[in-house]
């Protein structure tokens, strides 16, 4: 059900699943600012049906990757992460903006479009033996996924794949990601 990072990224994600998520997927002219065509996930995440099909195809992919835990990107990544970890019985670690977690965190500086950010995890989250699935639902260029690959392995656990809702292939992230993946696959259930 899932693909990897060969040429094509959706060749094994079945079609009806393709079609059922993209069809619930809205596209919002000129937001965030004039030329851009936002990709809305919130009707798919209000169609009941959508959103237990979305969770359960990554929740397979967690199973065929062999993780242990699974790591959400803030924001949007913890909607699709924690369903998935639970449908899969692993548990569910969110990596957060900068300042937003109480314990003792290990930092991920990545470059933005307009910038830089910070992202964190709690360092204790993370072990050696984690083998994680990182799930998010948008990869864009790149740059808070790559982010995300580092501070997993800085927290010393084995990153065993991406996986995201929706690739903007347009962007180029998959490029980008190519050398920071390293031998973990990188999964898109949609490519526009």
């Amino acid at each position: 059900m899932t693909s990897s990072s060969t040429s094509d990224p959706e060749a094994t994600v079945p079609a009806g699943v393709r079609d059922l998520l993209l069809g619930r997927i809205r596209d919002v002219a000129d937001y965030p600012v004039p030329g851009v065509m936002f990709k809305d996930i919130t009707p798919l995440l209000a169609d009941p049906e959508a959103f237990k099909v979305l969770t359960e195809t990554l929740a397979d992919i967690c199973v065929q990757r062999g993780a242990t835990k699974v790591v959400g990107l803030e924001a949007r990544g913890f909607i699709l992460a924690a369903p998935v970890a639970v449908s899969a019985g692993l548990g569910f670690v969110p990596v957060r903006k900068a300042g937003k977690l109480p314990g003792a965190t290990l930092a991920q500086s990545y470059e933005l479009e307009y910038g830089t950010a910070e992202m964190e995890v709690h360092a204790e989250d993370l072990a050696s033996e984690d083998r994680v699935l990182i799930i998010d639902d948008v990869l864009a260029t790149g740059g808070t996924a790559e982010a995300s690959l580092q501070l997993v392995r800085r927290a010393g656990a084995h990153v065993t794949g991406i996986a995201v809702l929706m690739e903007l292939g347009f962007l180029g992230g998959r490029d980008r990601l190519k050398p920071a993946l390293r031998d973990a696959p990188l999964d898109a259930l949609v490519t526009v």
